[in-house]
C-alpha cells in the first residue's frame, strides 16, 4: 500500500532543493525510499502554481539533466525560465554541468 504521506514528502525534498541547483526523480525517490522516479514525477504533476508557496519542481530534472516534466507546467518554457532565472543553462532541454548542479538529498540532508 502507498504511503498516503509520499506527496506531501516529496513536495518536503524538494522545497530543499537550493536556487541554482537540481535533483533528478530518482535521487528524491532513492531518499525517501518509498517508490520509483515515475511516483516522484506523479507527486510533482499535483502542484499548485498559483499557490503562495509553490514547490520548485523546475529543479528536478530526469537522470540524464533532462527537463523531462517541461510539459506539466503551464507553458512548456517555464520549467527553462525558471531554471535559467536562478542561474542554470539549459540547452536543448538539458541542462549544462549537470554534475556540478547536481544536488543529493541522500549526501546533503
Amino acid at each position: 500500500m502507498a504511503d498516503p504521506n509520499y506527496q506531501q514528502k516529496v513536495f518536503e525534498v524538494t522545497r530543499l532543493i537550493p536556487i541554482g541547483k537540481v535533483s533528478t526523480y530518482g535521487a528524491i525517490a532513492d531518499y525517501l525510499a518509498l517508490g520509483s522516479a515515475r511516483m516522484v514525477g506523479w507527486a510533482l504533476n499535483k502542484c499548485n502554481w498559483a499557490s503562495d508557496d509553490p514547490i520548485p519542481a523546475h529543479r528536478v530534472v530526469n537522470r540524464k539533466g533532462e527537463l523531462s516534466g517541461r510539459g506539466h507546467f503551464p507553458h512548456p518554457s517555464m520549467m527553462q525560465e525558471l531554471l535559467e532565472a536562478e542561474g542554470v543553462t539549459v540547452k536543448e532541454h538539458k541542462v549544462q554541468d549537470f554534475k556540478e548542479k547536481l544536488w543529493i538529498p541522500a549526501k546533503e540532508l
